[in-house]
């Protein structure tokens, strides 16, 4: 059932004329989906365009005119934004020929010289300053506003979590923190900057060795780091910060309270040169004069971070071994099971869980599980509700995408199975996605090519019968980090940030990525066979290209 968000539209209309929040009156606010790290999952206390909107997918953005509100995602959630979405809002199909970009759908509806407002804190930089001048062009002005605009009708708006923080053995880490310090010092040192700013969760847990549970699935914390030449401060609530984890940040650590972060760019960071992802907020990146900024896609970090140290590479194998123990079990559940009818999409997850929480070092899971049965399979990120639970059926097709944070590190599988007889034209399409993966699983490349040149090779059978899948092939995997992690990844793609990030990542030695293609028809069902890979030095005849990387 649609929920009804008009009251909800109608009470957030209701502040545009209020000149106090921006200084000018609003004729539209863009709503992302985003926190003020970019994160890609989200703690509760943010998910701002899901409460306004009612659609619960992970990416997409709304926008909000005085007459209209539209909603932007991408491919992965096209049916489910069609079902979730109410009579109040239009469903706009990023990457699809003929949908207008946010820019230039609001160039057509609004009224000349109009004012858009938005949160800096939840909009990257480099997508900031895309919008605003495009808009300029037209005459119109984005603005941050002085405080969220959503933030002012949710009235039940819950607080920022402050899970318990949790130190990464070195065994698992490979480097202590002043190792890692040390390495984008020197890095630092190329970019002659006095600072590096640190914004993603990811980033600052990786830097830290330190995980907690701030977001569901992800073992991050709400912080930021700063580096200096010969510095390093943390802004977290000090109260998070107990005796065990002072010791293990160091004496050469200085602890900020969390919020003090844009008072220490503005004061002190401004004055020199300083180091800052492009897809940091707008609201950090304001802190600091262009004179005075040295601007990356990524920080260096996010690239540290991607290529995994022989510590973290061995730590990775064992938990993905574990996990497939886990996996196996549950399978073989599966099969005794479901032919006896004794198996729902719910139940089924809640079995594949059971079975890692028998494995060693299992911390959590590393997103929410999707066990689809028949046509939910076709919506790519479905998750199955205890309210419309669903039974497993043995002459459907089903799906399992899931994986587990361990100590030792993150997984992540996806297996599509049939307890009966499948069709032919379903075994023709298993077939043709078993040949994408197997295509790239064997893979041998030159060292710092793109992800997104290797997409196609997943997709060739299945272009040949003229079908195909609205998802990337594959994306980086983190060390008991977030499953999803920049910024390598294989994506040919419908979406213009994520592409944007792969034209500039580069593929080397050292890497976990996915190998995830699949194929979906609406109503019916869905096919993915997927698996984490390492890339790894080749070794072929001749060397002539230097540095040839495989997969295993």
């Amino acid at each position: 059932m649609k929920g009804t968000t008009g009251l909800k539209l109608d009470k957030l209309r209701n502040l545009f004329a209020n000149a106090k929040i921006c200084g000018e009156e609003l004729q539209a606010v863009i709503i992302p989906s985003s926190d003020a790290h970019q994160s890609e999952y989200l703690a509760d206390c943010d998910k701002r365009r899901q409460y306004i909107s009612a659609f619960t997918g992970s990416a997409g953005t709304a926008v909000v005119t005085l007459n209209e509100a539209a909603l932007w995602t991408d491919g992965r959630y096209f049916l489910q934004a069609s079902q979730e979405l109410d009579e109040n809002w239009t469903l706009m199909k990023a990457g699809v020929k003929g949908t207008p970009e946010i820019n230039d759908w609001l160039k057509s509806v609004l009224p000349p010289k109009s004012y858009v407002g938005c949160n800096a804190s939840m909009y990257a930089s480099g997508a900031w300053m895309a919008l605003a001048n495009s808009l300029e062009d037209s005459g119109h002005t984005l603005v941050p506003t002085a405080t969220d605009l959503i933030d002012m009708v949710w009235t039940d708006k819950p607080k920022q979590p402050e899970s318990p923080l949790m130190t990464v053995e070195h065994e698992v880490a490979g480097l202590t923190i002043s190792n890692k310090i040390d390495k984008l010092r020197e890095k630092m040192e190329g970019q002659n900057v006095e600072w590096l700013v640190v914004t993603a969760l990811d980033d600052v847990a990786w830097l830290c060795n330190m995980r907690a549970a701030d977001i569901q699935f992800n073992p991050v914390y709400f912080s930021y780091a700063v580096i200096g030449k010969s510095s390093f401060h943390i802004f977290i609530k000090p109260c998070r910060c107990t005796k065990q984890i002072r010791e293990h940040l160091g004496h050469f650590t200085t602890i900020h309270q969390y919020e003090h972060v844009f008072d220490f760019l503005t004061s002190v960071c401004a004055k020199d040169k300083t180091w800052i992802g492009k897809n940091s907020s707008q609201a950090v990146m304001s802190t600091i004069p262009k004179s005075n900024r040295v601007i990356t896609i990524d920080n260096p970090v996010a690239t540290m971070k991607a290529v995994k140290n022989t510590s973290e590479i061995e730590a990775m194998k064992r938990c993905n071994i574990t996990d497939a123990v886990a996996l196996c079990r549950f399978f073989q559940w599966m099969e005794t099971e479901v032919p006896a009818g004794n198996v729902t999409e719910c139940s089924a997850a809640q079995k594949s869980l059971e079975f890692r929480q028998q494995g060693p070092e299992f911390v959590s899971l590393s997103f929410g599980t999707i066990s689809s049965s028949g046509p939910s399979g076709s919506i790519i990120h479905y998750s199955p509700k205890l309210s419309d639970d669903k039974p497993v059926l043995a002459n459907q097709i089903y799906l399992c995408d899931s994986g587990g944070q361990y100590r030792s590190g993150t997984t992540d599988t996806t297996r599509t199975m049939h307890f009966g007889q499948p069709t032919a034209y379903e075994r023709e399409c298993f077939t043709r996605v078993l040949k994408g993966h197997i295509s790239l699983a064997s893979v041998v490349f030159p060292a710092r090519t793109k992800g997104y040149m290797l997409d196609t090779l997943a997709r060739q059978s299945l272009w040949k019968a003229g079908l195909d899948f609205r998802h990337g092939v594959g994306h980086g995997v983190g060390s008991f980090l977030n499953v999803h992690e920049g910024p390598v990844g294989l994506y040919i793609g419908n979406s213009s940030r994520i592409t944007k990030v792969a034209e500039d990542a580069e593929l080397t030695e050292g890497i976990f990525i996915t190998n995830e293609p699949g194929y979906y028809e609406d109503g019916k069902f869905g096919i993915r066979i997927e698996n984490l890979m390492l890339s790894v030095p080749a070794k072929t005849p001749v060397n002539f290209l230097l540095n040839i990387v495989c997969v295993e």
